[in-house]
């Protein structure tokens, strides 16, 4: 009489028993454990504010040091040359072919005055200055609108004394001014630069998975084990879930590492230097965490399905390296085509999380109703997918090698 009950509670806590089963056999596996707890969740945001360190550093340093620039016919307009020394601007030797030098990279941008100069300054005409740079190069914009300020604000001081030199008030050559009112909070101008962290934080949770995920079907089906695993008198959905549980407690437990750590190292982005004001701390990571636990479900299912049909450990790396690609068009997307958030975008897997966290980056938080059609899009999408994938287990062709 008692053998049915425990025979009936040991295939009920099946699933679990998988669970354990798997975590414990990968937590020996160094190649998941480096993939889930260290490359990705602490070297990536190590190596995030290192970038962010050294970039803001370089612009700030470029800003404060004087600024050697090549000036040709400097002798043309000595006045101009003084203007732009008192900027900061050290004029350099003149150089024979401008366009030539900016292209070497042996300036950031040089000055061409031509010989005219003087003579139609003289006259009250227009005079033409030449400012050679490429656009190209990211690193030459901050010298670039340095440069270009200052020749701006010594024509508008020059303009202005000609007018009161005619009698004329200065205001009459700018009947119409633009009062400009940014209305960007230090919060929200972080933006500008952590644009790409919700890549980032889908990428961690993708990684921490991935090789868990490739070892539980393609590398066992390569070994030849999953086929006696499918012969015990055990529902396949059990299996499949327990599997996905283990593969969902490493990627969670990866996002929770990286969240951590850019908690910690977050303090140390200079952000306050660049007028912006970063919060990744434990407020903002509970909201991603929140947000990212139905996708946590999803990437498994996607990963566990898109390994099913390989036949070995190397081609399912293969397929799941293409899958990887997916995360990247929504960040994109808002990246290079920036669009105003509707409500059903939050129900979009990955979209809604991207835009959650840029919310929540920004400093304007996420709604009750945000949070609940984001968590519940990717929740059924989830469902979609590890209901396919269950289909899939159910096929006697998965347990074959070859």
């Amino acid at each position: 009489m008692s053998t049915a009950p425990a025979s009936k509670a040991r295939r009920s806590g099946t699933a679990f028993t998988v669970f354990l089963k798997e975590v414990r056999e990968n937590l020996r596996d160094r190649r998941t454990l480096l993939s889930a707890f260290l490359t990705g969740p602490l070297l990536g945001p190590l190596l995030f504010v290192m970038l962010v360190n050294v970039q803001v550093n370089r612009e700030l340093d470029k800003a404060d040091r004087p600024l050697p620039v090549p000036v040709i016919g400097a002798q043309y307009a000595p006045n101009l040359v003084d203007a732009l020394k008192e900027g900061g601007i050290v004029p350099g030797a003149p150089v024979a072919d401008p366009g030539l030098a900016v292209r070497r990279q042996d300036a950031d941008v040089v000055l061409r005055i031509a010989a005219g100069y003087g003579k139609a300054w003289r006259k009250g005409e227009p005079v033409q200055v030449e400012m050679f740079y490429d656009s190209s190069r990211q690193d030459t914009r901050s010298a670039v609108d340095r440069v270009q300020q200052l020749v701006e604000t010594y024509a508008r001081q020059q303009g202005a004394m000609r007018l009161v030199a005619r009698g004329l008030s200065p205001g009459t050559a700018w009947p119409v001014q633009v009062a400009r009112r940014d209305q960007a909070t230090p919060q929200s101008r972080a933006v500008l630069m952590f644009a790409m962290l919700p890549y980032f934080f889908v990428i961690t949770l993708f990684m921490g998975g991935m090789y868990l995920a490739i070892d539980l079907t393609a590398g066992e089906r390569e070994r030849q084990s999953l086929e006696p695993l499918f012969a015990n008198p055990v529902a396949r959905w059990k299996i499949l879930v327990g599997k996905l549980a283990a593969i969902c407690a490493f990627s969670l437990a990866s996002l929770a590492i990286t969240l951590l750590a850019f908690a910690v190292v977050g303090r140390f982005i200079p952000a306050e230097k660049l007028g912006m004001e970063l919060d990744l701390g434990w407020h903002f990571a509970g909201i991603v965490l929140l947000l990212m636990l139905p996708l946590v479900m999803l990437l498994a299912a996607l990963q566990t399905l898109v390994a099913a049909f390989a036949k070995s450990y190397r081609e399912a790396q293969t397929y799941i390296s293409l899958l990887m690609m997916v995360p990247l068009i929504p960040s994109a997307l808002l990246a290079f085509l920036p669009i105003k958030a509707q409500a059903w975008m939050y129900a979009v897997p990955l979209l809604g999380q991207n835009l959650g966290i840029m919310q929540q980056l920004r400093g304007d938080g996420v709604s009750g109703e945000q949070l609940l059609l984001c968590l519940a899009g990717t929740l059924a999408a989830a469902l979609v997918a590890a209901g396919v994938t269950a289909q899939l287990y159910r096929s006697e062709k998965l347990a074959i090698s070859g």
